[in-house]
C-alpha cells in the first residue's frame, strides 16, 4: 500500500481502541524499514471539501506541465536515488501541501521568548510542576466545580478541564477555564478534535483567550461510540489534533487564520498536547509524539501510567528521535480507588496498561476493606519513581483524580510538591 496514493488523502492513524488495525501498523512498519519515517512525520492537509470525491490526477498532470514533461522524465529515470526521489517529491508535494497548509515534517519552534503563562513559566525555570484535573460539571450548576477549583488552588500550578470525556456532553472546557481565571486559578483548556470544525477551533480559542486563556491542550478526544445513544456521526472529522497543533500554532506566531487572512492582534497561549506512551508500539508511539512536538506542542500531558518502567522505555524512544529537549513532558497520574476501577482502565480505556502486579495489590487490598488507601500508596510511589526522572526529560505529573479531586491535596502534600507561590 503505498504512502500517498493520488485520488485520497492519506491521514496518520487515529487509535480509538486497544489494538490499532493491522492496515496501519503494516503501513508504518513499512515505512520504518523503507527509511521513510519523514513522510509519517509530514503535517497533512484537512480535506479540501471542495475536492472530496474527485480525483486529483489533474492537480497532478497540472503540475507535470509545469515543471516540464522532459525534466520530469529525465528526474525519475535518472540512476541516482536522491535524483529520483527530488523529481517525485517536486510533481507530488505541491499536490498533497496547498498553499494555504504548507505542511512539512520539520520542527517548529515557538515564535516568541518571555512566557505566556505560569505554567510555561515554571517549566522553562525547572520546577517540578503539579497540574491535576477537575471535572466540569454535568449540570448548569458551578457550586461544585467552584468549590473543587479552590481546594486545588494552592497544591497546583494549573488546573485541567476535560472537553466531555467520553464523548458524553459536560459543561464546556471554556466555560470552567474562563471561571477559573476569575477564581485567580491559572486553566488548561482542553480542546477535542471530535467537536471542533475548522472555523469553530479558531474562533473557540480567540474567545478563550480573550478570557485569559493561556494554556490550550489539543487532543483527540474520546471516540463517539463512547458516547450515550443516540450518537452523533462518526464518519467525518474535519481536524485531528496534529492539525489543531499546526493551525494555532500559525495564528500565534504567523498572527494568520487558516484561510490565509492576518490578525492585527494574535492570541497568546502556551500549546500541550496528550501523549500516550502504551498506546501502540512504542516506536510507533514516539514518532506520533515526534509529529505533534513538530507541529506545535510545547508541553505533554500524558495518559494514566501504571507501569514506570515501559514508561522510561518510551522516554529512551523519544530521546532517540531528539524530541526530549523540545517539549515538557508531565506524566498522568491517578490513584486507583477501587479494583473495578483498576480492572475497567486495563481493559476498557485506550493506551492504559494497569500490569497484574499493581491490579493484585488492590484485590489484596480490598479484601482486606483497605483498597482506596492502596490505591493512593501505589500512587504515591509511582510519583516518586517520576520525580527521579525530573531533568531526564520529565519535568512533573499530571494528577487525574477522576472525580476525587478532594485527593489531590493529600497526594500533593506527602509527595512533598507543594507549589513555591
Amino acid at each position: 500500500m503505498p504512502l500517498f496514493t493520488p485520488g485520497r488523502r492519506w491521514q496518520p492513524p487515529f487509535f480509538p481502541f486497544k489494538r490499532e488495525p493491522f492496515g496501519w501498523y503494516a503501513i508504518y512498519d513499512r515505512a520504518f524499514r523503507m527509511g521513510r519515517e519523514e513522510m509519517l512525520l509530514e503535517v497533512l492537509p484537512p480535506l479540501d471539501w471542495d475536492k472530496v470525491g474527485t480525483e486529483t490526477w489533474g492537480d497532478v498532470l497540472v503540475q507535470v506541465k509545469k515543471l516540464g514533461a522532459g525534466d520530469v522524465t529525465r528526474g525519475l529515470l535518472d540512476p541516482e536515488p536522491a535524483t529520483r526521489a527530488r523529481a517525485w517529491d517536486s510533481i507530488f508535494r505541491p499536490v498533497r501541501q496547498p498553499d494555504w497548509w504548507q505542511g512539512d515534517s520539520e520542527y517548529h519552534a515557538a515564535q516568541y521568548n518571555e512566557p505566556v503563562s505560569d505554567l510555561e513559566r515554571r517549566l522553562k525555570a525547572g520546577e517540578f510542576v503539579v497540574t491535576a484535573e477537575v471535572a466540569p460539571p454535568l449540570t448548569a450548576s458551578t457550586n461544585k466545580l467552584c468549590a473543587n477549583v479552590d481546594m486545588v488552588k494552592p497544591f497546583v500550578t494549573a488546573v485541567n478541564f476535560t472537553d466531555s470525556p467520553s464523548a458524553t456532553p459536560r459543561m464546556s472546557s471554556w466555560a470552567c477555564s474562563s471561571m477559573a481565571v476569575q477564581h485567580g486559578v491559572e486553566p488548561v483548556m482542553q480542546s477535542a478534535a471530535r467537536d471542533r470544525t475548522r472555523v469553530g477551533l479558531q474562533a473557540e480559542v480567540l474567545g478563550a483567550n480573550a478570557l485569559g486563556v493561556r494554556n490550550i491542550l489539543c487532543i483527540s478526544g474520546d471516540s463517539m461510540k463512547l458516547s450515550p445513544a443516540p450518537r452523533g456521526r462518526m464518519d467525518i472529522i474535519d481536524l485531528d489534533s496534529v492539525q489543531m497543533l499546526w493551525v494555532l500554532r500559525r495564528m500565534r506566531d504567523d498572527g494568520k487564520y487558516l484561510d490565509g487572512r492576518e490578525m492585527k492582534f494574535p492570541p497568546k497561549f502556551f500549546l500541550g498536547a496528550a501523549a500516550s506512551p502504551f498506546a501502540s508500539d512504542v516506536r510507533f508511539q514516539a514518532l506520533r509524539e515526534h509529529k505533534k512536538v513538530n507541529a506545535g506542542a510545547q508541553f505533554f500531558q500524558t495518559n494514566l501510567v501504571f507501569d514506570a518502567d515501559k514508561m522510561e522505555i518510551w522516554l529512551n524512544e523519544l530521546a532517540k528521535r531528539g524530541v526530549l529537549d523540545k517539549v515538557y513532558i508531565l506524566i498522568g497520574i491517578t490513584p486507583l480507588k477501587t479494583l473495578k476501577m483498576a480492572k475497567y482502565m486495563n481493559d476498557e480505556v485506550p493506551g492504559v496498561f494497569v500490569p497484574e502486579a499493581l491490579l493484585k495489590r488492590m484485590e489484596a487490598a480490598e479484601a482486606a476493606g483497605n483498597g482506596p488507601e492502596e490505591g493512593v500508596k501505589i500512587a504515591l510511589e509511582l510519583i516518586e519513581r517520576v520525580k527521579k526522572l525530573h531533568g531526564q526529560g520529565v519535568h512533573g505529573i499530571h494528577i487525574m483524580a477522576v472525580g476525587w479531586e478532594d485527593i489531590v491535596p493529600r497526594l500533593v502534600t506527602e509527595a512533598g510538591l507543594e507549589p513555591a507561590h
